[in-house]
C-alpha cells in the first residue's frame, strides 16, 4: 500500500444523516452475522469444518455470481482486484474457515465473547486502511468496550484462555480487515457487489478446497446440520454484507464497526434459544455495559 499517498488523503466524515442510516444499516449486518456461531456450531458437529468455512462461500459464490449477471453489474476493472481479493481474503476465506475449526472445540457463546474484540480490530483497520480519524473520546469507549467483552471471556473461560481462542483470533483479524477493506470500496462500488466480486473471485480456489474437505460425513448428516449450514451460506455469507457494508460506507467504518460490540451478546442469546446453553445474569450486566460505551462512543466519533 502506498503510505505515502495514504497520508495526503483526507479522512473520510460522515454527516450525521450519513451516520444515523450507516448505524441502521449495522444494527440489520451484525443481527444477520448474530447466529452465524450458532449455526456453525449446529454444522461442524456432524460435518468437516473445512467443508462448512469454506463450503458456504461456493453456495454463497452461485448466488453472487446470478445477483450479478441479473443486476448485468459491470466488472469492476484490474484495478481494484488486489482490494476484492483483501476482501475475500478476510471475510470469505479467514474469518469462516478459523472460526468453524473453533465451533469444534468451544461452545458458540465462548466464541462470540472472544469475538467481541472485532470492533475495536475494525476500528483499528480502518485507521489504516480508509485513514479515518475518530477522536480521544471514540477510542476510550472502543477500548472500555473491548475491555468488558475480554474480561467477560475470561470469566467464562475461568480465567484461562481456551487453546480454540488462537483461532477466533486469527478470525477476528482476518475480518477486521476484511471489513475494512470492505467498507472503503463500498464508497467506490455498491455494498452488495464488493460482497458478490469478492465471492466470485475467491470461488474457483475455495470451490477445490471444499471438494477435498467434502467427504462421508455429509450423506448422514441431520437436517439440522443442513439448515445450519445453509444459514451461514446464504444469510451469513451473502445477504448480511448487503447492509453490512453498506453502513460501514455511510457511517464510518471505525462508527459502525462498533455495532458489533452487541454481536456477542445476540449470538448468547440465540445459542440459549437454538442450542440450549445458558445465560446468567453477569451477561446482561456486561451487555449493558458495551451498549453504554457505543451510545457513548457515537458521540465522539
Amino acid at each position: 500500500m502506498d503510505r505515502p499517498e495514504a497520508a495526503t488523503r483526507p479522512a473520510y466524515r460522515p454527516t450525521a444523516s450519513d451516520r444515523q442510516k450507516g448505524l441502521l444499516f449495522g444494527f440489520v449486518g451484525v443481527a444477520s452475522f448474530s447466529l452465524t456461531l450458532p449455526a456453525t456450531r449446529v454444522a461442524v458437529a456432524a460435518m468437516d469444518p473445512v467443508f462448512v468455512g469454506l463450503g458456504r462461500a461456493v453456495v454463497a459464490a452461485v448466488l453472487a455470481a446470478i445477483a450479478l449477471a441479473v443486476a448485468r453489474a459491470p466488472w469492476p476493472g484490474r484495478a481494484l482486484l488486489p482490494r476484492l481479493a483483501l476482501v475475500a481474503a478476510g471475510v470469505v476465506v479467514g474469518f469462516p474457515l478459523f472460526s468453524a475449526w473453533a465451533m469444534r472445540y468451544v461452545p458458540a457463546a465462548h466464541g462470540a465473547v472472544v469475538i467481541g474484540l472485532l470492533p475495536l480490530a475494525t476500528a483499528l483497520a480502518g485507521a489504516w486502511i480508509a485513514h479515518e480519524r475518530p477522536t480521544r473520546l471514540f477510542w476510550l469507549c472502543a477500548l472500555f468496550g473491548s475491555a468488558v467483552v475480554a474480561g467477560f471471556a475470561l470469566w467464562q473461560g475461568g480465567g484461562t484462555p481456551h487453546p480454540a481462542d488462537a483461532l477466533l483470533v486469527l478470525a477476528v483479524a482476518s475480518a477486521a480487515v476484511g471489513y475494512a477493506e470492505g467498507g472503503r470500496l463500498a464508497r467506490t462500488l455498491p455494498g452488495w457487489q464488493v460482497i458478490c466480486w469478492a465471492l466470485v473471485l475467491a470461488a474457483p480456489v475455495v470451490a477445490i478446497l471444499t471438494v477435498f474437505a467434502a467427504d462421508a460425513r455429509l450423506l448422514a448428516a441431520p437436517v439440522s446440520a443442513w439448515a445450519g449450514f445453509a444459514y451461514v451460506s446464504v444469510v451469513s455469507m451473502f445477504l448480511g454484507f448487503f447492509a453490512w457494508y453498506r453502513g460501514l460506507a455511510l457511517g464510518g467504518i471505525a462508527t459502525v464497526g462498533q455495532v458489533q460490540l452487541v454481536q456477542p451478546f445476540l449470538t448468547i442469546f440465540a445459542s440459549a434459544w437454538l442450542l440450549g446453553e445458558q445465560i446468567d445474569v453477569a451477561t446482561y450486566v456486561a451487555a449493558a455495559l458495551v451498549i453504554g460505551s457505543i451510545a457513548i462512543g457515537r458521540r465522539g466519533a
